[in-house]
């Protein structure tokens, strides 16, 4: 794994919200550190309610991370353009956020533990 990157459990119970609803809850999400970013919190697939989100045409190559995908959050006011990334197929240093999601916070979406 790249030295500036770590990947841990994140501890408690995660939600993320927009447009007033909940796309998913979980006790299963992981914390991503890079640098001096902010951490940024990636939920499992499986815990976030998919028929929320309709992937795009939008890829970016990060070379620590490999090649993400994106999509909008659609919900009945609004759509969220490419409010939410994947990375399908990490790279080996960052496998385990294979399989999850991660959102842009702010513009009506928001993550928090609870």
């Amino acid at each position: 794994m790249a030295d500036h990157i770590k990947v841990r459990n994140a501890a408690g119970v995660w939600t993320v919200r927009a447009g007033g609803a909940v796309l998913g809850e979980s006790r299963a999400a992981l914390e991503l550190t890079e640098g001096d970013y902010p951490p940024v919190i990636y939920f499992p697939r499986e815990d976030i309610a998919m028929a929320f989100l309709d992937k795009t045409d939008k890829s970016t190559h990060c070379p620590h991370k490999g090649d993400a995908t994106y999509y909008s959050v659609v919900t009945k006011s609004t759509t969220l353009e490419n409010a939410v990334w994947s990375y399908e197929a990490p790279l080996d240093s960052v496998s385990r956020i294979e399989g999850h999601l991660a959102f842009y916070t702010g513009d009506g979406i928001t993550v928090e533990e609870i």
